[in-house]
């Protein structure tokens, strides 16, 4: 049973995973580091360097994000990222089919404890 679960949590997590970072990016740009710290605050939802590059590449392809270079006092440039008004309407289609699922989740649940 354990390996169910596992493989279940993992599927979840991975469609999950775009659409918090869409959430992280809503309200200011960030650079990867940023939203690994972001998304990991999340509990139940695990993610890594290894995970957001890849990730945000993806995104930009889609034209979800854009990034753009910025010289920091502290190190190397750092690649800050933000939503596009299609990362922003994407970002809205997630967010309601997310809520319509959990809420058909939450009705299934509520109609077994009435039986």
């Amino acid at each position: 049973m354990s390996d169910l679960l596992d493989n279940w949590t993992t599927q979840a997590r991975k469609g999950i995973l775009e659409l918090a970072v869409l959430a992280a990016l809503a309200d200011k740009e960030c650079y990867a580091y940023e939203l690994v710290k972001s998304v990991a605050q999340i509990p139940g939802l695990v993610i890594s360097e290894g995970t957001i590059y890849p990730l945000l590449s993806r995104l930009r392809a889609q034209g979800m994000v854009t990034a753009r270079l910025v010289e920091s006092a502290e190190g190397p440039a750092r690649k800050y990222y933000s939503l596009t008004p299609e990362g922003r309407t994407t970002l809205e289609m997630m967010d309601n089919y997310m809520n319509t699922i959990l809420r058909g989740v939450q009705m299934l649940r509520s109609r077994k404890d009435q039986l």
